[in-house]
């Protein structure tokens, strides 16, 4: 088999690592329990798995493309390196003071989250830069160097320097660099204006004290795994999944690893859009379904949604400033602790709670046996029927039924009255419902109706709740494509090479200057390149424009698209048109007679998307073989449902099947109830729509 195109793709996630090679046109997959303390342990055991499926060697792999949730772990169990923050004099207790908004507006007994670093890790300089970039009180070395003996003696590994309008001017930062470095060369340093040049001073410290936190740990780890994949002879690159949906250099990710915080997740989004280009589907909702969390994700005209701040470690569920925010390029969704390791408990009222506690790999849910009392969502799963016990993970972990009874039966049904199957029944209608309130919260907040969408389900856990999901949300289409066990390690594959780079200038359309326009675009078209260079020397790259306005006065922004041909020849008035045109899609009309601000302009570099074959999708031209019987809760119906089961290598293109049926496969299984039914697709989608009422 010819070694030019076998490439790697590896998902590291709370519970299980997906490993995905694809060689020759074909593609082989596993699951493997994630071993915390040396995550590269199970990517190596995977790449061998794989490897051998496919008849390969190590040594003939030519890429491999990474993504994982350590640096979002390390952020929520707040395991980072010791960190020193270096501030203006005056602004010390940004980061704890917040934006001083509550979000949960009603509650006497509000716990804020706690700062990443407490009051005695966080130090200040002289010297300020005011709001149009000039120096108001200089900053010199001598100002600086108290500071630096300070964190000297205090022994810090790493430093974030976030100094008060650092994004327009960035020269103090720079000098405080500069003496730092020089005083103390193996600390680890992190400028604000590099990590996140933006305005809104809370959140850009909160990104940069962030990089810095995980910056030794991320640069240690992805040191360990080239070292552990060379010594495999793996001599090909290795490249790492961003947040914001594209692929960049490890040397970029372990300099700036915050942009790796929702790199797993944002590799799902990316398979869900390649999906629906396949399909023509201008609305999809993808649902990822892990073993700790679950991700939603709009994706209109085959585009997942993107945002540049976002929410990691949220207090209190669906509650935005609950969470510690981040400042960076990332692709828009909502992200609850709902995934199959999810654990379930009784609350003072009685009511069944799940998540976002996770039994993770270790011990794992009371079904691996490996120690775990607690029921996990898995262990509900099994005991209404939806899992089989054998073959579970590709046949390499045989689930223990007696187990997860006993789990749910004595920390649910025994303090309820209920017996098992009634409180794992609970337990699932809890996480369904759960999952099913944020797609409904995630479509509200983008003016979105969620009947127009098809769903796509990937992930271990999601094909086991998808259709119970479009039960809940009025959804009528879901598609299970291929692989969607590993989905997001696919998505990693699908990828482009891109980089997103930002900046904060403001401006008013009234005093728009568009020569200043002309020259910013262009440096951050030049910086965004250049990463993607680093990358791809010799492929085609193109420059996608957005600016971030609003209504003089507002509080927050907008995103707004541009066309290279209004990029380079900045108009205000095209931009004010484009801006009202989407404020009125998303809030019903315009405001007249406001001037329009815009406060931050990005320019994303990529690659072209990888070319898609659109599917001649079937009806179903034939009855699908089964492959024996089965029996599951089915929740519309609030009862056990007796169908068949199905094994999903065998299903033939044109297939169909009337629910209630399972489908089986590695690393997932479909749920299909009897509201449903499905067709095999060409492409090996499974397609599940509404099932017509028979008279």
């Amino acid at each position: 088999m010819s070694r030019q195109d076998a490439r790697l793709g590896v998902d590291i996630g709370g519970t299980f690592t997906d490993v995905v090679l694809e060689a020759g046109g074909k593609s082989y997959s596993t699951k493997v329990l994630t071993t915390y303390a040396a995550p590269e342990n199970a990517i190596i055991d995977g790449m061998h798995q794989v490897c051998k499926k496919a008849g390969l060697s190590p040594s003939d792999i030519t890429q491999v493309i990474h993504g994982t949730t350590l640096a979002t772990n390390a952020l929520i169990e707040r395991r980072g390196a010791k960190t020193a923050l270096i501030t203006t004099e005056g602004f010390r207790d940004v980061i704890e003071m917040r934006t001083e908004s509550r979000f949960e507006q009603y509650d006497l007994n509000l716990q804020l989250p706690e700062p990443l670093l407490p009051r005695q890790m966080r130090y200040t300089v002289p010297g300020r830069i005011d709001a149009t970039g000039a120096e108001l009180i200089p900053l010199v070395a001598a100002d600086i160097e108290p500071v630096i003996e300070a964190i000297a003696t205090a022994g810090y590994t790493s430093v974030a320097i976030g100094l008060l309008h650092s994004y327009l001017n960035p020269a103090h930062e720079r000098l405080v660099r500069d003496v730092l470095a020089a005083r103390l060369p193996d600390v680890m340093i992190s400028l604000s204006c590099e990590v996140s040049p933006q305005m809104r001073e809370y959140e850009r410290f909160n990104t940069v004290v962030a990089n810095a936190y995980i910056k030794p740990l991320m640069k240690s780890y992805l040191g360990r795994l080239e070292g552990r994949l060379r010594d495999e002879s793996v001599t090909s690159t290795i490249f790492l999944m961003h947040s914001g949906g594209g692929i960049i250099s490890l040397e970029n990710a372990a300099e700036f690893p915050v942009r790796l915080v929702e790199s797993g997740p944002a590799g799902g989004a990316v398979f869900a859009a390649h999906i629906a280009a396949r399909y023509g589907l201008d609305k999809v909702l993808s649902f990822d379904m892990g073993g700790t969390t679950a991700k939603i994700c709009l994706i209109q005209n085959q585009t997942p949604k993107t945002s540049r701040v976002f929410e990691v470690a949220r207090s209190y569920r669906f509650k935005k400033g609950s969470g510690m925010p981040i400042s960076i390029p990332v692709i828009d969704m909502v992200e609850i602790g709902a995934g199959g390791g999810s654990l379930a408990h009784v609350d003072a009222l009685r009511q069944i709670r799940v998540g976002p506690e996770s039994a993770g790999s270790e011990p794992g849910p009371a079904c691996y046996g490996r120690g775990g009392e607690k029921p996990a969502v898995t262990d509900a799963d099994l005991v209404l029927g939806k899992l089989e016990a054998d073959g579970f993970a590709g046949g390499t972990i045989t689930l223990d039924t007696q187990a997860s009874k006993d789990a749910v039966l004595n920390v649910l049904g025994k303090p309820l009255d209920l017996d098992a199957r009634t409180a794992a029944f609970g337990l699932a209608e809890v996480v369904d419902e759960n999952m099913a309130n944020a797609a409904r919260v995630h479509a509200v907040e983008n003016g979105e109706d969620l009947s127009d969408y098809t769903m796509i389900a990937f992930g271990g856990a999601a094909p086991l709740h998808a259709a119970r999901l479009c039960e809940k949300l009025g959804v009528d289409r879901l598609l299970v494509p291929p692989g969607a066990g590993v989905g997001s390690a696919i998505g990693f594959l699908r990828a482009p090479f891109s980089f997103e780079a930002t900046r904060s200038a403001y401006m008013t359309l009234a005093a728009f200057k568009g020569d200043v326009v002309t020259t910013l675009l262009e440096e951050l078209r030049n910086e965004a390149t250049a990463f993607v260079r680093n990358c791809a020397p010799d492929a085609e790259i193109r420059a996608e424009y957005k600016v971030y306005m609003r209504y003089k006065g507002q509080g927050w922004e907008i995103p707004i698209a541009l066309t290279a041909e209004q990029a380079q020849n900045p108009d205000p008035a095209v931009f004010g048109t484009r801006f009202n045109e989407d404020y009125t899609r998303l809030f019903g009309r315009p405001v007249a007679g406001m001037d329009i601000e815009i406060t931050v302009w990005s320019v994303n570099a990529t690659t072209p998307p990888q070319t898609v074959d659109s599917v001649l999708q079937d009806a179903g031209s034939s009855v699908a073989v089964m492959n024996g019987k089965c029996s599951f809760f089915d929740a519309a119906q609030s009862k056990m449902m007796h169908g068949y089961l199905f094994e999903r290598e065998q299903l033939k293109s044109g297939a169909t099947i009337a629910g209630p049926a399972k489908v089986v496969e590695d690393e997932t299984t479909i749920i299909i109830p009897s509201s449903r039914q499905a067709v095999r697709q060409p492409d090996g989608c499974i397609d599940i729509t509404t099932q017509e009422e028979t008279a």
